[in-house]
């Protein structure tokens, strides 16, 4: 016995409702992005200092010494502030990376960011990032 696909055409508007039935079935968003003014709190890890050197996806080499970050989808050169949570230290950096963001994780710190978040023993952490603008990637 054989079985066939069926496939029944869409107007466009029954198109479209699939899609954001579809879409709202995917489960949790897995890179929140705020806006300018808004924050939300994601997971945070460090980079690895395997990667020191490596060309990042803005052309600059990852430089552990510096207040960077990458996310899958903010543009980069916008700044971030972010603060460990529950309320832990704060500090500001640049996005200049995507990361895949695996296990959870939506940021990717520099080295020298996650020092000052008190991150480096942990690994990761509960982070709230907040927009504060963008500065033009080098």
């Amino acid at each position: 016995m054989r079985s066939a696909l069926v496939i029944f055409p869409l107007t466009r508007s029954a198109a479209l409702l699939a899609l954001v039935l579809v879409g709202a079935c995917a489960g949790p968003a897995t890179n929140l992005a705020p806006s300018p003014g808004e924050s939300v709190e994601i997971r945070a890890s460090y980079y690895s200092r395997a990667l020191v050197g490596r060309q990042t996806a803005s052309g600059e080499p990852y430089d552990p010494a510096l207040l960077t970050a990458a996310h899958a989808t903010l543009p980069m050169g916008t700044i971030l502030r972010v603060t460990r949570l529950p309320d832990g230290p704060s500090v500001e950096v640049r996005v200049n990376d995507r990361c895949s963001c695996t296990h959870g994780r939506q940021l990717d710190l520099s080295e020298a960011a996650a020092r000052r978040l008190n991150l480096l023993r942990a690994g990761t952490a509960q982070v709230r990032i907040e927009v504060l603008g963008r500065r033009p990637v080098r």
